[in-house]
């Protein structure tokens, strides 16, 4: 019997008003026209907690664009479910926290680019740092918990003293440090995006030592960066273990990237219930346990840690959603993984992500 998910990321519309290269929405986005309605997620978010989900992030693209937001946190407050908001700031307003936190929202994410500010702009490809340091400061006012994700690429790795002094500034209470994940538009952008194994040396230092200094003023948390640690990381806790995402459409995915791989077939919210989803679906049953390991994931030790790794990875670097994720340093494509980090210096073009609100 498969264990029930605790977590939920509802991806509400990819339309957003940043562009940064590194968003792992996909290349292809899911239309305004074609988003779930208000009546559609709040059934989402029945069904979910039902099935027994706790825990709800609701992202994007730019959640804030829907008008319907406070209905959608109602509904989500009404499953049971804890609710995370996970925005640029854009458009956050004292009147539109308000609604929120009435509506029952519990927390906010809070995207950030570099703690310059020119920076972090060009970063982001739109004009937005000032609006997130008003989001911060009104979350703040609010009483709400702040944290703040900070995608780390090669164009901003080596100021992470300055996005851990702008969470202080900012008054957050946790910081994710998260190495680029490559896909969708950061896939595109990979090339320019990911950062030299020395880079990657100097920022570890730097996390270390500000742990040291600040204790538990500040959660750091640090995503590793896989590719150049040679460690596969444990994709999601595990495909189909532990959470389930549900993209603007209705589509069911264990992982945001799972749409990328060829065959999944996977199935929609409009069609079948979450639990059969959960349960019997054959996208969610794909890779779960051990039966699909090729060697040497399959006489690992590791296989019950990192369970094979990234499937979409795996995908993205040789073409086969069954192989050894080539980021792992035992896998037979590793060498296709050391090519890529050993040309990290060059700096190539970078892609800025397209379609807005």
């Amino acid at each position: 019997m498969t264990d029930p998910p605790w977590a939920l990321l509802a991806e509400l519309t990819h339309a957003c008003p940043l562009r940064c290269g590194y968003c792992s929405n996909p290349v292809k986005l899911v239309s305004r026209s074609a988003e779930l309605t208000t009546a559609q997620w709040s059934e989402v978010f029945r069904q979910a907690g039902a099935l027994g989900v706790v825990h709800t992030h609701l992202s994007g693209g730019e959640p804030l664009l829907r008008r319907d937001l406070p209905d959608l946190v109602a509904a989500a407050e009404g499953a049971g479910l804890y609710t995370q908001l996970v925005t640029s700031g854009a458009g956050l307003g004292e009147r539109r926290l308000a609604a929120l936190t009435g509506a029952g929202l519990r927390s906010v994410q809070l995207s950030v680019q570099h703690a310059d500010r020119a920076t972090a702009e060009r970063i982001a490809g739109a004009r937005s740092f000032a609006a997130k340091e008003r989001a911060a400061r009104l979350v703040r006012a609010a009483g709400l918990p702040l944290g703040l994700n900070a995608v780390l690429h090669r164009g901003n790795l080596d100021d992470l003293d300055g996005l851990i002094r702008l969470a202080l500034d900012w008054g957050a209470d946790r910081i994710e440090l998260a190495n680029t994940q490559y896909h969708g538009w950061a896939a595109r952008n990979r090339a320019a995006l990911l950062p030299t194994p020395a880079q990657v040396e100097r920022a570890r230092a730097t996390v270390a030592r500000w742990r040291e200094r600040l204790g538990n003023t500040l959660e750091l948390v640090w995503v590793a960066p896989d590719l150049v640690d040679a460690t596969a990381k444990p994709c999601m806790g595990g495909w189909g273990a532990v959470s389930l995402t549900v993209a603007p459409d209705g589509t069911v995915l264990p992982c945001p990237a799972a749409g990328s791989l060829p065959g999944l077939d996977p199935p929609n919210v409009k069609d079948r219930e979450l639990a059969w989803i959960w349960r019997e679906s054959s996208a969610f049953n794909a890779f779960r346990g051990e039966a699909w390991m090729p060697r040497p994931c399959r006489d690992c030790a590791l296989r019950t840690t990192d369970y094979g790794g990234c499937r979409c990875q795996a995908y993205a670097l040789t073409g086969d959603p069954t192989r050894t994720d080539p980021a792992c340093r035992h896998a037979p494509d590793r060498h296709l993984v050391d090519a890529l980090v050993q040309g990290a210096a060059r700096p190539p073009e970078y892609v800025y992500r397209e379609g807005g609100p």
